[in-house]
Order: C-alpha cells, then structure tokens, then sequence
C-alpha cells in the first residue's frame, strides 16, 4: 500500500517544452558512434531521453547529484534513487530539429520490502506530442532504496541469441551520456562518492543506456521491424569498465527477447512488439 503521507503526488503533472536542436544530436550520435539525423528525420530509438532535461542549478542539486526531491517528484528523504524500468509505445517518430511537448503525470506509488530494505516505487507517465500529436507514451517506473550497500543477488542464466553486440561501458562513454542527458548522479562518475557512500564496486552503468543500446542491437539485426512497444527491467547494476552484452532472440512472430548481461549473468531483460515495415 501506498504511503498516506505520499498519496498527494499522484496525479501531480507538469508540462515540459522542447526543441530537437541538431547541436545536441551531435553530441548523442557521437557519443554512440552514429550518424546524425537531419532536420524532419525521425531520432533514433529512445535518443529522446536525452532531452527535456531541467537545467537545475548546482544549489538546486541533492548530494547523490539528482535535483532536490519534494518538487514535482515525491521526497523520499534519506534514499538512494534509481531508474528500475519502463514501458513505451511509439505511435509516430519524434522529428530532428523540431519542437516538442512533454506531459509527465504521476501516477502510482507503492512501498515494497525487499532484499535491501524498504523499497519506494513511483510510477511517471509521459506523454511526448509533435504538433499535438501523441508521438511516444512511457510509464518509467523510478525506485528509492534505503541506503544500504546494494546486494548482488542471484545469478541469473542468459538465453543464446540470434544477435549480440559487445559493449566495453569506459568511463568516457559514461561521462559523455551523463553530460548529454544533462544527468548529475554522481554514481555514473564519482568513483570515490559511489564506492564510499553508495556501497557499489566501482562507476554503475546508466540503466537508460543500456536500453538504448539494447533496442539499437534489435534494430540493426531486424532492420525490416517497426518497433511498436518496448518494456525494460532492471536486474542487476552493470558496473564499468567491465564488458557487457547486449542482444536476443526471436521465438514467437513479431515479439523479440532482449537483455544485457556480463560474465556475472543477466543484468536487464527487455521485449519488443513489433510488425514489418512497408
């Protein structure tokens, strides 16, 4: 059940406005090694993360690098905060170079226990419009744990896929993805910060990243397919610089498995509805 004291944040919405400006497409196609759209083209698989970023002033900034809680996102004081997961259907590309409109409603919160302690889940929907025209709708799910060292949990065995492509996460790669998607969590590049406050081995791979490469990996090994919806999760924290994977397979028509996983096991798994392009 949902803390009484938390229950006045959902439904809690803001609207947020912004321009596809090539400059910073740019930067996200050079950080994945991609080419740049041009203007009227439609962006890559999930490169709109990058944008509708607050710019929060550093004054403005929690210590673990995120904006101060209690504004359009609960508090949950004294947690660390982490991107679980999410789901998205696409109904028509967002275009390069163009304006857009972002509507973001909250609208589940639920506290779990876990292995780590007491779990806060939050659930935002957003809804992304060109030309008032729905474009993208997300549910991502963010969870607050306590802050205790994180737990490895069990090992958990990969599938063999129908493709796979070897990431190497340096910490170049993952400065460049903070700085594009203007992310300050100090667990993406504070050594000191994430090993002696948060309890992990070393820099923790963005979990939005990885589904961006994963879904990148599908694309280019179905390039006929028209993504329709795609669900992530969450298993386990891939930390750099250890190599990872990413890839899947197909073993039903139109639904493809995905995951990343590393020498320890599986990390994030992830399925795609999709039917062939004309």
């Amino acid at each position: 059940m949902s803390d009484p004291d938390l229950s006045s944040w959902i439904g809690r919405q803001e609207t947020s406005q912004e321009h596809f400006s090539v400059n910073l497409l740019k930067r996200i196609a050079a950080t994945f090694g991609e080419s740049v759209p041009k203007v009227g083209e439609p962006l890559p698989a999930l490169w709109h993360w990058c944008f509708f970023q607050d710019p929060v002033p550093e004054s403005g900034l929690g210590r673990d690098g995120h904006p101060a809680r209690g504004g359009f996102l609960p508090p949950a004081d004294n947690r660390n905060r982490m991107w679980a997961g999410g789901r998205l259907e696409f109904f028509t590309p967002l275009k390069a170079g163009a304006d857009a409109t972002r509507v973001s409603t909250i609208t589940h919160i639920e506290e779990k226990h876990g292995r780590t302690g007491a779990l806060l889940f939050v659930t935002v929907r957003h809804d992304y419009f060109q030309q008032d025209v729905l474009a993208i709708r997300e549910e991502q799910d963010i969870v607050y744990r306590e802050p205790t060292p994180p737990k490895r949990g069990a090992r958990e065995p990969v599938a063999s896929g129908q493709w796979t492509e070897q990431i190497e996460p340096t910490p170049v790669l993952l400065f460049r993805y903070s700085a594009v998607t203007f992310n300050g969590h100090r667990i993406h590049y504070d050594h000191p910060y994430v090993t002696d406050t948060e309890g992990y081995s070393g820099l923790v791979v963005h979990g939005p990243m990885i589904a961006t490469l994963n879904l990148r990996a599908f694309t280019r090994a179905n390039p006929q397919a028209n993504v329709r919806r795609f669900s992530y999760r969450g298993v386990r924290p891939l930390i750099a610089p250890q190599p990872f994977s990413v890839g899947g397979r197909i073993d039903v028509p139109g639904v493809a498995e995905l995951w990343a996983s590393n020498a320890d096991g599986l990390a994030q798994s992830a399925q795609v509805h999709f039917d062939s392009a004309l």
